[in-house]
């Protein structure tokens, strides 16, 4: 019973996270968080990607492991793969998800930079 509670936790965990990611840029509140939080997710697809693969998600990983005791197999390396085909019904090739994924973050990426470069310029200062 925990273990399908833990699933439902990772699946909305996931979807706030990437809501944030895409978004969390919009409010003036926010875009300090945002740009932790795409840092966050940036080192773990490209820093902890040089050990696990490049894309690499400790979230997704933790989420997959809940998934398999739980008898799902066959998960696709991705969460939004997981997100677009199995739960929306999508029919698309990981490859072009995560080329799309790629696309959508890095434009946030600069975004926020832009938006934080103050902050930025502050702490490179000190």
């Amino acid at each position: 019973m925990w273990l399908h509670a833990l699933d439902i936790l990772y699946w909305w965990v996931h979807v706030l996270v990437i809501s944030f990611n895409l978004l969390g840029w919009i409010w003036i509140k926010t875009r300090k968080l945002h740009l932790i939080s795409v840092g966050l997710t940036l080192g773990s697809w490209l820093i902890l990607g040089i050990w696990y693969g490049l894309g690499y998600c400790f979230l997704t990983d933790w989420h997959w492991q809940v998934k398999r005791q739980l008898g799902q197999m066959n998960l696709p390396n991705s969460f939004i793969t997981f997100l677009l085909n199995d739960q929306l019904g999508f029919q698309l090739s990981p490859s072009i998800v995560d080329l799309w994924t790629g696309i959508l973050f890095s434009v946030v990426v600069l975004i926020s930079l832009y938006l934080n470069r103050g902050i930025i310029v502050n702490t490179l200062k000190k």
